[in-house]
């Protein structure tokens, strides 16, 4: 929420008067999308609290700046990947998704708000972030682009942690998400459920290692697989090693990632007249 002296960024947040007002001078919209997953057993499986809150971020930051920018409301339901066999996960076809995306950008569009940039959180949406774009994109010319915060943050973590430790603790259920976890929302993960690390499982049926979701190597040459996430990961988590996450690494890691959304919205908006 906003204070005093801080500006309302969340569009939920904003008035109707406040709202003919502000969206009159067409201000950057940021709209973060992730999932509701599995992220190991020790973290929240709604990675989208991450993308949500980071975006806040980088729009005050822009704010500050002098871009004024605001925080469409999170789309929390990704699209439909590896995940299906978690309990309580919740997950929408790619179909659907592109359906509700281009509903969303439609519904900015109709009322003069053209300015977009997606934060994106999740696999899945890329896909269809990329499907929708390109067709408004041939359409009216104006770029909507999307920031994939935690392909960014895997390209962060070797300036902030070192190379080797990048290397052990970049995965799925490891880092960026647990350590940026432990940062912003610290009382929601569960430390003392942090498993060890373990490799990939072999494919039950071929009896090939996996290489990551998707894929299982035969011989070096990588192999396209069917199987879901509960077949190639150990409780959710990937190669990476999320004993060696921390605060402090994610501290740094929610700084740079805010720093480079805020620095890009500028970018964007020199480029992109109102």
């Amino acid at each position: 929420m906003a204070s005093l002296t801080s500006p309302k960024v969340h569009m939920g947040t904003i008035t109707g008067g406040e709202g003919r007002e502000l969206y009159a001078m067409n201000p950057v919209v940021l709209l973060p999308m992730g999932s509701h997953e599995d992220q190991g057993p020790h973290a929240p499986m709604g990675d989208y609290l991450l993308a949500e809150k980071i975006a806040e971020l980088a729009a005050l930051r822009a704010t500050e700046r002098g871009v004024r920018t605001v925080v469409a409301s999170v789309l929390p339901f990704g699209g439909a990947d590896y995940f299906g066999p978690m309990p309580g996960g919740i997950a929408i076809t790619q179909a659907t998704l592109t359906l509700v995306l281009t509903d969303m950008l439609a519904s900015l569009h109709r009322n003069g708000l053209t300015r977009l940039i997606i934060i994106n959180g999740h696999g899945g949406n890329v896909v269809p972030i990329a499907e929708v774009t390109r067709e408004l994109y041939q359409d009216t010319g104006r770029p909507i682009p999307s920031l994939y915060l935690w392909r960014i943050g895997y390209a962060l973590l070797p300036k902030i942690v070192g190379p080797e430790k990048a290397a052990q603790v970049s995965g799925h259920g490891a880092d960026p998400l647990t350590s940026i976890g432990m940062h912003l929302f610290a009382d929601m993960m569960r430390p003392d459920l942090i498993p060890a690390a373990k490799p990939l499982k072999r494919d039950p049926v071929l009896d090939l290692p996996f290489s990551a979701l998707g894929a299982a190597s035969f011989e070096g040459a990588e192999v396209g697989m069917p199987n879901e996430y509960d077949e190639v990961y150990w409780s959710g988590v990937g190669k990476g090693d999320p004993r060696l996450s921390s605060k402090a690494t994610g501290a740094a890691l929610t700084e740079q990632l805010t720093e480079v959304c805020a620095r890009f919205i500028k970018h964007y908006a020199d480029k992109v007249a109102a």
